[in-house]
């Protein structure tokens, strides 16, 4: 491709919409540009780019035994209430209806396509196990799209279907993903690591979500350099320091004025934050068949720990939690800044598993300047469901080995869910056996966001001036720079048969022939991040040379014209093989 004739323009400026250095770069690189909020145009750059990381997905997704199809876009909104997530999911799905007056959806992702299609076609054991998938587009409205294609509403993504007869089978696939997963994102030059994770709004039981670890990332990494346990912050567990054991004391009522935090509390009675229980109030959308209800959530952790939301969302099956007014405070009989589950007779009461193992906490009163000391779950007060719903933070002891934990942030590039038969139950997806029985079929699904992990490749990729694309993803193989001569018109000859030398020779060639000066055009090769250089001159051809340079390196060699093809050849096996030496077998945790 001729870059006087490229559809790309580079910019000089960073745009104000990149959050990240990865990002500024594939704007001004030309590999993306920005509609709207969350919205973005694939230019050439960025296509070529995109569909060399499908390319490795679908021999990753073939070799273990994975058959694509295409699913469509929109969708009626028959199957997503049969499934019960019509119900389940708020303003991230988009809704709309046909000039018939059907309600229609657009995907945000297939499981219940795929349960429809598994109803229909699979009738027999004889039938799996089966796996499918799609490169697809999809839709979710979010509500706060940013860094360019890191969080987008409307993305490309790879997402595949297991079916199996039994668990066994399942986590076989599940396994054969785990693996392939590791496999895609180095062979594209993204190193990852696997945690733990929330099913979320896929349902199921079992999740583990990749992560390449940035400190852009809206995830919070959990994870123990001791035993190696790693989780998102949203399920991490820790093991919790239990106080010393004493003896139920009178409960009493004491002024506390103006001590609205925990902080001024425990400040004021001289007493350490874990001696203390804290209320945090959320209004909590939950779905009882076809209807939506609304309820205040009262959840209770010691006054040392925060609440995660995710945990206290899964305890009570909430589609959607907020942070509770305080009218809807008030009108549950408790008072803000002061309140306690003592006496109250609305809303949900939900503690954390650590409340009931320690003894004499002080608690609100539900009265403006005043508390309780030694509060007691079971004597004073009861709720509707004990859990764990505390947050893990780095200096966490491990659930597992007791050892420090840490933190780390990280960006989501892939996960995977064990759904079991969440969607078969619901969509009555079943096969019959080899004693003519019949049996729910038993589903995984698995996901990559393709240009998100273009997005987070960039991010891993780059210095100062641009980006420094992976051989394996890269658009072009080689730039082809040309400096023009007043004196002669040797470089513009040579350049143009070197062009169609490596033309025929199927190697992708960016030639930038371009009328420009010669600082414009080492600077937009920099910024676009090719990995192969190649200059023609007219001080290089004085010995019938060109000079080579590496992107990822600051030397540059002269290399014989005879010699240049074979000079690229081997260069592209060395980075072929840095790239093959990073893929291992990964050892599936479970």
């Amino acid at each position: 491709m001729r870059m006087s004739q490229f559809f790309n323009q580079t910019l000089r400026e960073s745009p104000s919409e990149a959050q990240t250095p990865g990002t500024e770069f594939l704007i001004r690189a030309g590999y993306i540009r920005q509609l709207a909020a969350g919205i973005f145009t694939i230019m050439p750059l960025g296509k070529k780019s995109i569909t060399r990381i499908e390319n490795i997905l679908r021999q990753e997704m073939n070799r273990i035994g994975g058959q694509e199809l295409s699913m469509p876009i929109v969708l009626p909104a028959e199957i997503w209430k049969e499934s019960g997530r019509w119900y389940q999911i708020g303003a991230e799905m988009a809704r709309f209806k046909d000039r018939n007056g059907r309600e229609m959806v657009l995907a945000m992702t297939h499981e219940e396509v795929v349960a429809d299609l598994v109803r229909r076609e699979i009738r027999s054991y004889k039938q799996l196990p089966r796996l499918i998938y799609q490169i697809q587009t999809k839709f979710r409205d979010d509500p706060r799209p940013r860094a360019g294609l890191i969080r987008v509403r409307e993305f490309t993504m790879k997402d595949s279907y297991s079916l199996d007869r039994d668990w066994q089978g399942l986590e076989k696939q599940y396994q054969a993903h785990y693996q392939a997963y590791f496999t895609i994102f180095r062979r594209c030059g993204l190193e990852v690591i696997s945690v733990q994770a929330d099913t979320g709004m896929m349902g199921g039981k079992v999740a583990h979500e990749f992560m390449f670890l940035n400190p852009f990332g809206e995830d919070t990494i959990i994870f123990c350099p001791a035993c190696g346990y790693t989780a998102n912050r949203q399920v991490a567990q820790f093991h919790k320091p239990v106080q010393p054991a004493e003896a139920e004391k009178e409960r009493v009522l004491v002024h506390t004025p103006a001590r609205k935090t925990i902080e001024d509390l425990a400040e004021y009675l001289n007493i350490t934050a874990s001696q203390t229980a804290k209320a945090v109030f959320l209004m909590a959308t939950l779905v009882q068949g076809e209807q939506e209800k609304q309820e205040v959530i009262m959840a209770i952790v010691r006054g040392d720990m925060e609440l995660n939301e995710t945990k206290l969302a899964h305890a009570i099956h909430a589609s959607d939690l907020r942070p509770a007014t305080e009218e809807e405070i008030l009108a549950i009989g408790a008072q803000p800044g002061y309140a306690s589950p003592i006496g109250l007779e609305k809303g949900i009461i939900v503690v954390d598993d650590l409340i009931p193992q320690t003894a004499n906490l002080v608690a609100g009163a539900n009265r403006v300047d005043y508390h309780f000391t030694n509060v007691n779950y079971g004597r004073d007060y009861t709720a509707k469901i004990i859990t764990d719903i505390a947050a893990a933070h780095a200096g966490d002891a491990c659930p597992h080995c007791q050892q420090p934990l840490q933190a780390q942030r990280g960006i989501e590039v892939g996960n995977i869910f064990q759904l079991g038969t969440h969607y078969s139950d619901a969509f009555g997806c079943t096969f019959q056996d080899e004693n003519g029985d019949l049996q729910p079929v038993v589903m995984g699904s698995y996901g990559i966001g393709i240009g998100r992990l273009l997005a987070c490749v960039a991010e891993s990729h780059h210095d100062d001036n641009g980006l420094i694309m992976p051989v394996s993803i890269t658009p072009f193989l080689v730039h082809l720079i040309v400096l023009p001569s007043k004196n002669s018109s040797r470089p513009l000859e040579t350049a143009e048969a070197l062009y169609q030398q490596l033309t025929q020779a199927r190697i992708d060639v960016l030639y930038d022939d371009r009328q420009e000066s010669p600082g414009v055009k080492f600077k937009d090769a920099d910024l676009i991040g090719i990995p192969l250089r190649i200059t023609v001159s007219e001080k290089g051809l004085v010995n019938d040379s060109v000079e080579f340079k590496l992107r990822h390196e600051q030397d540059r060699s002269l290399v014989a014209l005879d010699e240049i093809l074979t000079k690229i050849m081997q260069a592209t096996l060395i980075l072929d093989r840095q790239i093959a030496q990073t893929i291992k077998e990964e050892k599936y945790l479970g």
